[in-house]
């Protein structure tokens, strides 16, 4: 597919600057809410940032990496671009709805692209009740934290705390403790990407928790509600033969 009307956007780094004026030197810049596609000149992180500026457009982007891992991302160069962007291969995903409630009573909602988080905010450890589809599944959970996770998600903060990677087309999410104590041995769970995840917090004044969806934090939740939103459809482009199915399959054979 070609695209006509190109959005360039970079991270404050001066080289991922540098080549964004490049860029628009070359190839002209469009607003992004006129644009076909967004161009996003940076890291992972920066990435998902763009991602979720755009999530309410039903918009593609693409990156280019000037970060450190850069798994999200397609090798920067700059003269053949529009040639990678005719042939590159889609990536569809879906966030995550968290529905936290806090400790003052109020309710708040958030999307995550990767991932949810419960986080122990001190050095006491979590407790936390899991119910799947409201039936409690495990009555307590005592660990430093837990992550749901997107299969997009599945090879960042799941996959460092031992979490399983999950094929981008699984249609599964992953359940993750952090540190488990107790039990001791469960080390989590895959299920239906249409599963309704409940976690309630257990003595929450003397053990708080916080809540995590990508990068916005939010501090001494009660409970916490995690589903698939299938509303929202987010489109990454990818350069052929590095697709993001191709990655999430070679991670599994890393040395």
């Amino acid at each position: 597919m070609a695209y006509d009307k190109m959005c360039f956007v970079a991270n404050g780094k001066d080289d991922a600057q540098t080549a964004c004026e490049h860029l628009i030197k070359k190839h002209g810049q469009t607003p992004s809410e006129d644009a076909d596609i967004v161009i996003a000149i940076g890291g992972d992180g920066f990435m998902l940032q763009c991602l979720h500026d755009h999530m309410e457009r039903d918009i593609p982007i693409y990156g280019l990496n000037f970060g450190s891992v850069g798994f999200l991302m397609n090798e920067y160069r700059e003269n053949d671009l529009r040639e990678r962007l005719e042939k590159a291969e889609e990536a569809i995903i879906h966030p995550l709805h968290m529905l936290a409630t806090m400790a003052n009573g109020d309710t708040v909602e958030a999307l995550a692209i990767n991932e949810v988080s419960l986080l122990r905010e001190t050095r006491q450890t979590a407790k936390l009740q899991i119910s799947i589809d409201d039936k409690v599944r495990m009555k307590e959970l005592i660990c430093d934290g837990l992550i749901v996770s997107t299969p997009a998600g599945s090879t960042a903060y799941n996959l460092s705390a031992y979490g399983p990677i999950i094929p981008i087309d699984a249609d599964l999410l992953a359940v993750t403790p952090i540190s488990a104590f107790r039990p001791r041995r469960w080390r989590g769970a895959l299920l239906p990407h249409r599963a309704k995840i409940k976690l309630d917090v257990l003595e929450s004044q003397h053990r708080p928790v916080s809540a995590v969806a990508d990068n916005q934090e939010y501090r001494d939740v009660l409970s916490v509600t995690v589903e698939e939103d299938r509303s929202h459809k987010i489109q990454m482009l990818f350069d052929a033969g590095h697709s993001l199915e191709e990655r999430i399959i070679a991670e599994q054979f890393y040395d």
